[in-house]
Protein backbone atom coordinates (compact mmCIF):
# COMPACT_ATOMS: atom_id res chain seq x y z
CA UNK A 1 0.00 0.00 0.00
CA UNK A 2 2.35 2.51 -1.06
CA UNK A 3 1.65 6.18 -1.04
CA UNK A 4 -1.96 5.37 0.80
CA UNK A 5 -3.45 4.01 -2.50
CA UNK A 6 -5.85 0.75 -2.09
CA UNK A 7 -5.64 -1.89 -4.67
CA UNK A 8 -8.96 -2.35 -6.58
CA UNK A 9 -11.41 -4.54 -5.39
CA UNK A 10 -12.96 -5.23 -9.19
CA UNK A 11 -11.86 -3.96 -12.66
CA UNK A 12 -14.17 -4.21 -15.62
CA UNK A 13 -13.43 -4.19 -19.30
CA UNK A 14 -15.58 -3.91 -22.19
CA UNK A 15 -14.63 -5.85 -25.46
CA UNK A 16 -17.13 -4.85 -28.33
CA UNK A 17 -15.68 -7.79 -30.98
CA UNK A 18 -17.78 -7.36 -34.23
CA UNK A 19 -20.89 -8.78 -33.37
CA UNK A 20 -20.00 -9.76 -29.71
CA UNK A 21 -19.96 -7.76 -26.65
CA UNK A 22 -17.37 -9.74 -24.05
CA UNK A 23 -17.45 -8.44 -20.46
CA UNK A 24 -14.11 -9.22 -18.15
CA UNK A 25 -14.07 -8.96 -14.41
CA UNK A 26 -10.77 -8.91 -13.02
CA UNK A 27 -10.50 -9.51 -9.54
CA UNK A 28 -7.30 -9.82 -7.16
CA UNK A 29 -6.40 -13.27 -5.62
CA UNK A 30 -3.80 -13.00 -3.46
CA UNK A 31 -5.29 -12.16 0.58
CA UNK A 32 -2.69 -9.09 0.83
CA UNK A 33 -4.36 -7.50 -2.39
CA UNK A 34 -7.80 -7.27 -0.74
CA UNK A 35 -9.09 -4.23 0.32
CA UNK A 36 -10.62 -3.43 3.27
CA UNK A 37 -14.67 -4.19 3.77
CA UNK A 38 -16.39 -1.31 1.92
CA UNK A 39 -18.72 0.84 3.56
CA UNK A 40 -21.97 0.95 2.61
CA UNK A 41 -21.81 4.03 0.44
CA UNK A 42 -18.77 2.41 -1.53
CA UNK A 43 -20.77 -0.98 -2.28
CA UNK A 44 -23.64 1.13 -3.44
CA UNK A 45 -21.02 2.92 -5.47
CA UNK A 46 -19.32 0.07 -7.20
CA UNK A 47 -22.94 -1.54 -7.86
CA UNK A 48 -23.84 1.44 -10.06
CA UNK A 49 -20.66 1.44 -11.51
CA UNK A 50 -20.89 -2.01 -12.15
CA UNK A 51 -25.19 -1.36 -13.64
CA UNK A 52 -23.65 1.08 -15.70
CA UNK A 53 -20.75 -1.02 -17.19
CA UNK A 54 -23.64 -3.75 -18.27
CA UNK A 55 -25.92 -1.16 -19.92
CA UNK A 56 -23.11 -0.47 -21.35
CA UNK A 57 -22.35 -3.63 -22.78
CA UNK A 58 -25.84 -4.42 -23.95
CA UNK A 59 -26.18 -1.28 -25.81
CA UNK A 60 -22.71 -2.21 -27.75
CA UNK A 61 -24.02 -5.85 -28.03
CA UNK A 62 -27.53 -4.49 -29.57
CA UNK A 63 -25.70 -1.97 -31.92
CA UNK A 64 -23.96 -4.33 -33.14
CA UNK A 65 -26.86 -6.86 -33.78
CA UNK A 66 -28.81 -4.10 -34.92
CA UNK A 67 -26.81 -2.84 -37.42
CA UNK A 68 -25.81 -6.34 -39.60
CA UNK A 69 -28.72 -5.01 -42.09
CA UNK A 70 -29.44 -1.58 -41.18
CA UNK A 71 -33.51 -2.43 -40.51
CA UNK A 72 -34.75 0.53 -38.90
CA UNK A 73 -38.73 0.04 -39.95
CA UNK A 74 -40.79 -2.49 -41.06
CA UNK A 75 -43.10 -1.94 -44.09
CA UNK A 76 -45.03 -4.85 -43.96
CA UNK A 77 -45.22 -7.16 -40.35
CA UNK A 78 -45.82 -11.14 -40.95
CA UNK A 79 -49.27 -10.85 -39.03
CA UNK A 80 -50.88 -8.20 -40.64
CA UNK A 81 -53.56 -8.65 -43.43
CA UNK A 82 -52.78 -5.89 -45.94
CA UNK A 83 -55.81 -4.30 -47.90
CA UNK A 84 -52.41 -2.62 -50.00
CA UNK A 85 -50.21 -0.19 -48.54
CA UNK A 86 -48.38 1.85 -51.23
CA UNK A 87 -45.05 4.24 -50.59
CA UNK A 88 -44.17 6.32 -53.83
CA UNK A 89 -40.41 7.37 -53.92
CA UNK A 90 -38.86 9.57 -56.71
CA UNK A 91 -37.89 7.72 -60.08
CA UNK A 92 -34.36 7.56 -60.71
CA UNK A 93 -32.95 8.03 -63.63
CA UNK A 94 -32.77 4.38 -64.95
CA UNK A 95 -35.56 4.78 -67.01
CA UNK A 96 -34.32 7.45 -69.42
CA UNK A 97 -31.20 4.70 -71.09
CA UNK A 98 -34.26 2.51 -72.97
CA UNK A 99 -36.69 2.95 -75.10
CA UNK A 100 -39.82 4.52 -73.26
CA UNK A 101 -42.95 3.74 -74.18
CA UNK A 102 -45.99 6.29 -73.20
CA UNK A 103 -48.65 5.33 -70.67
CA UNK A 104 -46.33 2.21 -68.85
CA UNK A 105 -42.60 3.46 -68.44
CA UNK A 106 -42.34 4.37 -64.79
CA UNK A 107 -43.15 8.18 -64.18
CA UNK A 108 -44.91 7.24 -60.75
CA UNK A 109 -42.67 4.86 -58.96
CA UNK A 110 -43.09 2.89 -55.69
CA UNK A 111 -43.40 0.12 -53.89
CA UNK A 112 -46.55 -1.79 -52.24
CA UNK A 113 -47.41 -4.54 -50.59
CA UNK A 114 -51.04 -6.64 -50.25
CA UNK A 115 -52.14 -9.57 -48.66
CA UNK A 116 -56.10 -9.98 -50.47
CA UNK A 117 -55.40 -10.44 -53.71
CA UNK A 118 -53.87 -14.09 -53.79
CA UNK A 119 -55.24 -16.06 -51.25
CA UNK A 120 -53.22 -17.89 -48.87
CA UNK A 121 -55.06 -21.18 -50.39
CA UNK A 122 -53.56 -20.32 -54.01
CA UNK A 123 -49.76 -19.56 -52.40
CA UNK A 124 -50.18 -23.02 -51.15
CA UNK A 125 -51.04 -24.46 -54.23
CA UNK A 126 -48.71 -22.08 -56.14
CA UNK A 127 -45.83 -23.48 -53.53
CA UNK A 128 -47.05 -27.12 -54.34
CA UNK A 129 -45.72 -26.65 -58.10
CA UNK A 130 -42.73 -25.32 -56.84
CA UNK A 131 -42.04 -28.23 -54.59
CA UNK A 132 -42.91 -30.64 -57.16
CA UNK A 133 -40.70 -29.02 -59.83
CA UNK A 134 -37.67 -28.74 -57.54
CA UNK A 135 -37.69 -32.21 -56.28
CA UNK A 136 -36.49 -33.02 -60.00
CA UNK A 137 -33.33 -31.14 -59.00
CA UNK A 138 -32.16 -28.82 -56.80
CA UNK A 139 -28.87 -26.54 -55.86
CA UNK A 140 -25.99 -28.05 -54.11
CA UNK A 141 -26.20 -24.44 -52.43
CA UNK A 142 -28.64 -22.30 -50.72
CA UNK A 143 -30.46 -20.91 -53.49
CA UNK A 144 -32.68 -23.25 -56.23
CA UNK A 145 -34.12 -21.71 -59.23
CA UNK A 146 -37.46 -23.21 -61.10
CA UNK A 147 -38.77 -21.29 -63.98
CA UNK A 148 -41.26 -22.90 -65.78
CA UNK A 149 -41.05 -20.62 -68.80
CA UNK A 150 -37.41 -21.17 -70.13
CA UNK A 151 -37.11 -24.58 -68.09
CA UNK A 152 -34.00 -23.76 -66.26
CA UNK A 153 -33.75 -25.52 -63.38
CA UNK A 154 -31.11 -25.96 -60.84
CA UNK A 155 -28.96 -28.85 -60.66
CA UNK A 156 -26.16 -29.46 -58.35
CA UNK A 157 -23.81 -26.24 -59.58
CA UNK A 158 -25.34 -25.98 -62.50
CA UNK A 159 -28.91 -25.61 -64.45
CA UNK A 160 -30.55 -27.65 -66.77
CA UNK A 161 -33.53 -27.55 -69.09
CA UNK A 162 -36.36 -29.64 -67.17
CA UNK A 163 -38.40 -29.50 -70.50
CA UNK A 164 -35.22 -31.52 -72.43
CA UNK A 165 -33.22 -32.88 -69.69
CA UNK A 166 -36.60 -35.10 -68.08
CA UNK A 167 -38.61 -34.91 -71.00
CA UNK A 168 -42.13 -36.64 -71.23
CA UNK A 169 -41.42 -37.46 -66.92
CA UNK A 170 -42.74 -33.25 -66.43
CA UNK A 171 -46.50 -34.24 -67.05
CA UNK A 172 -45.90 -37.21 -64.60
CA UNK A 173 -45.38 -33.88 -62.53
CA UNK A 174 -47.43 -31.20 -63.53
CA UNK A 175 -50.80 -30.96 -64.59
CA UNK A 176 -52.84 -28.12 -66.52
CA UNK A 177 -54.54 -26.81 -63.82
CA UNK A 178 -50.85 -26.17 -61.91
CA UNK A 179 -50.35 -24.33 -65.25
CA UNK A 180 -53.95 -22.75 -65.51
CA UNK A 181 -53.14 -21.43 -61.68
CA UNK A 182 -49.83 -20.06 -62.98
CA UNK A 183 -51.76 -18.10 -65.58
CA UNK A 184 -54.54 -16.57 -63.11
CA UNK A 185 -52.09 -15.82 -60.61
CA UNK A 186 -50.20 -14.07 -63.10
CA UNK A 187 -53.30 -12.09 -64.32
CA UNK A 188 -54.29 -11.01 -60.69
CA UNK A 189 -50.51 -9.53 -60.05
CA UNK A 190 -50.18 -8.04 -63.08
CA UNK A 191 -54.07 -6.33 -62.85
CA UNK A 192 -52.80 -5.03 -59.13
CA UNK A 193 -49.39 -3.48 -60.71
CA UNK A 194 -51.21 -1.50 -63.41
CA UNK A 195 -53.89 -0.54 -60.74
CA UNK A 196 -51.51 1.21 -58.77
CA UNK A 197 -49.29 2.82 -60.76
CA UNK A 198 -52.47 4.20 -62.97
CA UNK A 199 -51.53 2.49 -65.92
CA UNK A 200 -53.31 0.65 -68.54
CA UNK A 201 -53.44 -3.43 -67.93
CA UNK A 202 -52.38 -3.90 -71.45
CA UNK A 203 -49.47 -2.05 -72.12
CA UNK A 204 -47.87 -4.50 -69.37
CA UNK A 205 -46.22 -7.80 -70.65
CA UNK A 206 -44.90 -10.64 -68.68
CA UNK A 207 -40.60 -11.05 -68.74
CA UNK A 208 -38.16 -13.21 -68.16
CA UNK A 209 -36.89 -13.94 -66.01
CA UNK A 210 -39.93 -15.03 -64.04
CA UNK A 211 -39.13 -17.85 -61.57
CA UNK A 212 -39.61 -20.00 -58.47
CA UNK A 213 -37.10 -19.74 -55.84
CA UNK A 214 -36.12 -22.24 -52.76
CA UNK A 215 -33.64 -20.43 -50.40
CA UNK A 216 -32.68 -22.53 -47.54
CA UNK A 217 -29.71 -22.14 -44.92
CA UNK A 218 -27.00 -24.24 -46.79
CA UNK A 219 -23.72 -23.00 -48.02
CA UNK A 220 -23.10 -20.76 -51.31
CA UNK A 221 -21.58 -23.26 -53.65
CA UNK A 222 -21.57 -20.58 -56.77
CA UNK A 223 -22.31 -17.13 -56.66
CA UNK A 224 -25.91 -18.11 -57.76
CA UNK A 225 -26.44 -19.14 -54.73
CA UNK A 226 -25.33 -15.44 -53.00
CA UNK A 227 -29.12 -14.31 -53.14
CA UNK A 228 -27.84 -12.19 -50.25
CA UNK A 229 -26.41 -8.71 -52.10
CA UNK A 230 -28.02 -5.25 -52.87
CA UNK A 231 -28.97 -5.06 -56.62
CA UNK A 232 -31.43 -2.88 -58.63
CA UNK A 233 -33.10 -5.45 -61.21
CA UNK A 234 -33.74 -2.69 -63.96
CA UNK A 235 -29.77 -2.95 -64.01
CA UNK A 236 -29.59 -6.48 -63.88
CA UNK A 237 -32.29 -7.13 -66.14
CA UNK A 238 -32.83 -4.48 -68.39
CA UNK A 239 -36.22 -5.25 -69.37
CA UNK A 240 -37.71 -5.39 -66.21
CA UNK A 241 -39.83 -2.40 -65.42
CA UNK A 242 -42.48 -3.98 -62.53
CA UNK A 243 -41.16 -5.98 -60.49
CA UNK A 244 -43.40 -8.05 -58.07
CA UNK A 245 -42.96 -11.09 -55.55
CA UNK A 246 -45.40 -13.67 -54.41
CA UNK A 247 -44.11 -15.20 -50.87
CA UNK A 248 -45.30 -19.22 -50.32
CA UNK A 249 -44.33 -19.01 -47.09
CA UNK A 250 -44.37 -18.00 -43.30
CA UNK A 251 -41.39 -15.67 -42.15
CA UNK A 252 -40.68 -17.33 -38.66
CA UNK A 253 -43.11 -20.08 -39.12
CA UNK A 254 -41.33 -22.23 -41.76
CA UNK A 255 -38.25 -20.20 -42.16
CA UNK A 256 -36.05 -17.41 -40.05
CA UNK A 257 -33.88 -14.62 -41.98
CA UNK A 258 -35.03 -14.14 -45.69
CA UNK A 259 -36.52 -10.90 -45.10
CA UNK A 260 -36.89 -8.40 -48.29
CA UNK A 261 -35.35 -5.42 -47.19
CA UNK A 262 -35.85 -2.43 -49.40
CA UNK A 263 -32.19 -0.40 -48.73
CA UNK A 264 -32.62 3.50 -47.79
CA UNK A 265 -29.48 4.86 -46.19
CA UNK A 266 -30.64 5.23 -42.64
CA UNK A 267 -34.12 3.99 -42.69
CA UNK A 268 -34.48 0.67 -44.53
CA UNK A 269 -37.76 -0.97 -45.20
CA UNK A 270 -38.36 -4.41 -44.68
CA UNK A 271 -40.82 -6.85 -45.81
CA UNK A 272 -41.90 -9.94 -43.51
CA UNK A 273 -42.72 -12.47 -45.75
CA UNK A 274 -46.36 -14.09 -45.79
CA UNK A 275 -47.94 -16.74 -47.55
CA UNK A 276 -50.04 -14.92 -50.15
CA UNK A 277 -48.39 -11.74 -49.88
CA UNK A 278 -47.99 -9.78 -52.39
CA UNK A 279 -45.03 -7.28 -52.77
CA UNK A 280 -44.43 -5.29 -56.03
CA UNK A 281 -42.74 -2.05 -56.89
CA UNK A 282 -40.54 -0.42 -60.03
CA UNK A 283 -37.56 -2.00 -61.01
CA UNK A 284 -35.17 1.20 -60.62
CA UNK A 285 -32.56 2.25 -58.34
CA UNK A 286 -35.40 3.78 -56.47
CA UNK A 287 -35.94 -0.22 -55.21
CA UNK A 288 -32.48 -0.82 -54.38
CA UNK A 289 -32.83 -4.25 -52.28
CA UNK A 290 -31.91 -7.43 -51.09
CA UNK A 291 -32.62 -10.70 -49.24
CA UNK A 292 -31.57 -11.47 -45.44
CA UNK A 293 -29.41 -14.74 -45.60
CA UNK A 294 -32.09 -17.68 -44.02
CA UNK A 295 -31.02 -19.05 -40.89
CA UNK A 296 -33.36 -21.98 -40.68
CA UNK A 297 -36.35 -23.58 -42.68
CA UNK A 298 -36.60 -23.23 -46.16
CA UNK A 299 -38.43 -19.63 -48.11
CA UNK A 300 -40.45 -20.19 -51.16
CA UNK A 301 -41.32 -17.36 -53.33
CA UNK A 302 -42.03 -16.63 -56.78
CA UNK A 303 -40.59 -13.85 -59.06
CA UNK A 304 -43.03 -11.99 -61.15
CA UNK A 305 -41.40 -9.57 -63.79
CA UNK A 306 -43.45 -6.90 -66.41
CA UNK A 307 -42.07 -4.77 -69.06
CA UNK A 308 -43.35 -1.97 -70.93
CA UNK A 309 -41.48 -3.53 -74.03
CA UNK A 310 -43.35 -6.22 -75.97
CA UNK A 311 -40.37 -6.98 -77.92
CA UNK A 312 -39.39 -8.18 -74.19
CA UNK A 313 -42.69 -10.09 -73.80
CA UNK A 314 -42.78 -14.09 -72.60
CA UNK A 315 -45.93 -16.10 -73.04
CA UNK A 316 -47.34 -18.07 -70.26
CA UNK A 317 -45.93 -21.69 -69.56
CA UNK A 318 -47.99 -24.34 -71.53
CA UNK A 319 -48.76 -28.20 -70.08
CA UNK A 320 -47.94 -29.87 -73.43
Amino acid sequence: MKGGRLPPVCTLSICNCGPVTVIVFSVPRNKKDRAPQETPRETWLRIMGLGAGLVLAAFLLWSSLGTEDGVTEVLAHRGEVLAGRFIEVPCSEDYDGHRRFEGCTPRKCGRGVTDIVITREEAQRMRSIAEKGLSLGGSDGGASILDLHSGALSVGKHFVNLYRYFGDKTQNIFSEEDFQLYRDVRQKVQLTIAKSFGISVSSLYLTKPTFFSRMNSSEARTAHDEYWHAHVDKVTYGSFDYTSLLYLSDYLEDFGGGRFVFMEEGANKTVEPRAGRVSFFTSGSENLHRVEKVHWGTRYAITIAFTCNPDHSIEDPAFT
